[in-house]
């Protein structure tokens, strides 16, 4: 029998599913469920494995499961026969196939399937696939009966809209009040003298419990200078002390010297921190592992900052699975309860009740850090387009969304000022959510004072613009660095200073200064680490201020003034760039990524080149990944 096949990512020209799946299953005539759910598997894991590939100057494309999914479909039907299939015989098929996947024995028969796939496709090294599998294979079973191999959606897929309805990540919205938008008011410049506040602001910390000095940074494993990497060839250097320009993230001892060393950037008035404290060793975590790295890392903060209030916001690496974080309607052992209960006990000393209630519901929560400012931090992992479980209900997850318009609303109606915290950007998350995002940003402009993310690992930001031209900035969102080295980087963190606490603050951004550890200085041998002040945000970039006007400036500024771009490059990677040449292709993307804070939205860029081509025929869109 001929192969239908497909051209892949994975390095063969041309790929047989069919035959590879009956190849792995040791058997001709597989059953349909098990070759289904072994490859939905396969390629839901390749989300988390796009955090395991080395960064390059040259960004990538993002893409959908359901994108990828519908990618494949014209193919699955040749191969498997299906066009011959008929609705009522779909819909039996696949009520069935519900059926026996909650069988445990069927669980663990798709997941030694997908196991083999794993390491057929060179996805991973084999026991990096044989963990995976086995961390991922219930919740992945469980997402997958519920939402795409439910009778309705998969047949609506394979068969069309007359035997179902394929809704997966369809549009929705969000109510917005009643209550006219006042005039956009932008704010005015304190006077001189207004106390200033100082805002740190910590993300993506990422240590690894099992980093070890002089093991080898480039391993096989996605994750590296640890222990199980091996020795380095003998003409290679080991992992450093202080860490490593790899594909390494930090020991503690990295992260206990960022924290004594705060003392030059400061005094603080309050600690911003947006998650992401486990190592990125995901295919082996524990429950107990992220409980031990959320416990070490709190009392590491509270140690070294003391009295300063912290407010933490949750990340994707938080869970295990990693990125996955299902809506409060999923109960028992699978529901996240397990996490935010350990982060209400945790942060306990830094939130008040009203804030631990709803983040023991749902991750996210509101509070008054001072008079007219009002915090909010966010749980963007419902947002985020690698969190499987949004696949079964995508719409407002938990609520959130809703939720935080109506703390808007009570905020502009006090007067008060917002800041919302996050982990994941709203430029990188589903296209619905994002949208909506936008649409509530556009509406409470004169509300929202500032918003803080992190997750990419580099210092960027993303701008917002008026929804009926797009061409009047009305927001910045700042993202800043990471603390890790991943991938290939400095370790670093980021101060906010903000207009002050006083009585008709504006509470904005008035400039921000990234701090770093340069490693090649702090792993010489007798070197003590040095943690130095990288650049302030106005004095490198020429700005009049921090709103959103001179950030939108300064990436035209950039298009026009390749020096002033290739300043940004160096810092956008901490002092680290790649040894690549970003080029025009790239300059250009990296430019766009700025503009684009809603996803999926190529409009946003369409100044920045003409009609968004650029040489070789090549576009903006879609949106790149940097980490």
């Amino acid at each position: 029998m001929p192969c239908h096949g497909v051209s892949t990512r994975w390095g063969h020209p041309r790929f047989c599913w069919k035959q590879a799946l009956e190849r792995t299953s040791g058997a001709p005539g597989l059953g349909l469920p098990w070759m289904v759910l072994s490859l939905a598997l396969v390629l839901v894991l390749l989300d988390p494995m796009v955090l395991w590939v080395p960064a390059r100057a040259h960004p990538l494309p993002a893409q959908d499961h359901p994108t990828r999914f519908h990618g494949i479909v014209p193919q699955l039907r040749d191969a498997f026969g299906w066009r011959n299939l008929t609705c009522p015989v779909c819909k039996g098929l696949f009520t069935a196939i519900n059926f026996g996947l909650k069988k445990e024995p069927n669980v663990a028969r798709v997941g030694s399937v997908a196991i083999k796939l794993c390491k057929m496709l060179n996805i991973a090294p084999p026991t990096v696939c044989q963990s995976a599998v086995q961390l991922f294979e219930n919740d992945m079973v469980e997402v997958w009966t519920r939402s795409v191999l439910s009778p309705s959606e998969a047949c609506g897929l394979l068969l069309g809209s007359t035997c179902g309805r394929w809704d997966i990540f369809s549009s929705w919205n969000i109510s917005l009040p009643a209550v006219p938008k006042p005039p956009p008011k932008p704010p005015s410049p304190p006077a001189p003298g207004a106390p200033v506040s100082r805002v740190l602001f910590l993300t993506d910390l990422h240590w690894d419990h099992d980093y070890l000095e002089g093991t080898d940074p480039n391993c096989a494993d996605p994750l590296c200078c640890r222990r199980g990497s091996g020795l380095p060839p003998t003409s290679q250097p080991g992992a450093g002390y202080w860490g490593e320009y790899s594909k390494c993230d930090l020991p503690l001892r990295t992260l206990e010297s960022l924290l004594s060393g705060l003392g030059p950037a400061g005094p603080f008035d309050m600690v911003y921190w947006t998650g992401d404290i486990p190592a990125h060793d995901v295919w082996q975590q524990s429950r107990q592992d992220q409980l031990r790295a959320l416990t070490t890392i709190t009392d590491l903060v509270r140690k070294f900052l003391g009295p300063v209030p912290v407010y933490p916001a949750v990340g994707n690496h938080e869970s295990t699975p990693v990125n996955g974080f299902p809506p409060p309607f999923i109960e028992g052992n699978q529901s996240s309860r397990w996490l935010y209960e350990a982060m209400a006990k945790a942060w306990e000393p830094w939130l008040p009740a009203e804030a631990l209630n709803t983040l023991r519901i749902g991750g996210f929560y509101a509070l008054s850090p001072r008079p007219g400012l009002r915090l909010i931090s966010l749980n963007m992992n419902f947002c985020s387009r690698e969190n499987f479980w949004l696949l079964i209900n995508s719409t407002d997850p938990a609520g959130q969304l809703q939720w935080l318009v109506g703390e808007l609303q009570a905020a502009e109606d006090r007067g008060d000022k917002v800041h919302i915290i996050g982990h994941i950007p709203p430029g990188h998350c589903l296209k619905s959510w994002s949208w909506n995002y936008y649409r509530i940003v556009a509406r409470y402009e004169n509300t929202l004072a500032g918003q803080f993310f992190g997750h990419t690992h580099v210092d960027e930001f993303e701008v917002f613009y008026d929804e009926e031209t797009l061409s009047r900035p009305l927001a910045v969102a700042f993202l800043a660095p990471s603390a890790t080295t991943y991938i290939s980087l400095n370790p670093g963190y980021r101060v906010y200073l903000i207009d002050g606490n006083y009585t008709g603050s504006s509470h904005v951004v008035l400039d921000h200064e990234t701090y770093i550890l340069n490693l090649t200085q702090a792993n010489a041998p007798g070197a003590k680490p040095q943690w130095q002040l990288l650049y302030k945000a106005r004095e490198t970039y020429g700005l009049p201020n921090a709103l959103p006007a001179a950030w939108h400036n300064l990436v035209f500024r950039m298009r026009d003034d390749m020096r002033l771009f290739q300043t940004f490059w160096f810092l956008y990677h901490k002092g680290h760039p790649p040894s690549e040449p970003c080029g025009a292709p790239c300059r250009l993307a990296t430019l766009c990524a700025q503009l684009s804070a809603r996803a999926d939205s190529p409009a946003l860029c369409r100044h920045l080149v003409p009609n968004g081509s650029l040489p070789g025929g090549q576009t903006l869109w879609p949106r790149p990944l940097y980490c």
